[in-house]
């Protein structure tokens, strides 16, 4: 067996340098810095620093929806258990209607994927709130679409779909035209749920204790 690593904090420490010094993240505000740098954590590509899109406002907003209570709505259950509770205000609700017995039905009706029918159960709890999909491109053109259509507007979006097939063009949509929403998305086929809940992490807390020893 080779050797390896075990200490958590050389661990870390080497691990952030290591992004620190690879990545280009010179054209980020501080904030947003912390959140490039806690992405490409999450994924292990420093490559993806050029390619993030954001509003300047972003992690401002989020923070402060947060701090007011917001909810964070996620597009599946892999988004959602990858937050880190101790992060958020205690009664944060995290909320996933994804599996909802209804959904199934939904998008039947309404001709579309299921991911895209769960973001019609977002109505009631979406404005204000913080929004991270991190699978389907569907439910990020659906939840743009249903904002064009006089819906509720969250406070920030985090665009993280990832795929073939409609992911690089909802995130290009948001980008294009952020309906004067703040956000931040990755631009691009890649993507996923680890980079949607860490884009959340960033938001909520920045970057670990340990990555500034």
């Amino acid at each position: 067996m080779r050797r390896y690593e075990k200490d958590p904090k050389a661990i870390y420490a080497q691990s952030f340098a290591t992004v620190r010094a690879e990545a280009r993240l010179d054209r980020f505000p501080a904030e947003m810095e912390s959140v490039a740098v806690r992405l490409i954590h999450a994924c292990g590509m420093i490559e993806i620093a050029d390619r993030l899109a954001f509003s300047p406002d972003a992690v401002t907003a989020g923070r402060a929806a947060l701090a007011a209570g917001a909810p964070v709505i996620c597009d599946c259950e892999m988004a959602g258990a990858g937050i880190i509770r101790r992060y958020l205000p205690p009664a944060t609700e995290i909320l996933v209607t994804l599996n909802d017995p209804r959904v199934p039905q939904m998008a039947q009706d309404l001709g579309t994927t299921r991911s895209a029918a769960a973001v019609e159960l977002w109505r009631d709890r979406l404005a204000g709130a913080v929004v991270a999909i991190g699978n389907a491109p569907t439910a990020l053109f659906h939840l743009l679409e249903t904002i064009d259509r006089g819906g509720p507007k969250p406070a920030l979006i985090l665009g993280f779909p990832v795929g073939f097939v409609g992911a690089a063009e909802s995130k290009a949509e948001l980008a294009a035209n952020p309906r004067g929403i703040p956000f931040i998305a990755l631009r691009g086929r890649r993507g996923g749920s680890a980079l949607a809940s860490a884009a959340v992490n960033a938001v909520a807390a920045g970057l670990p204790e340990l990555e500034r020893l």
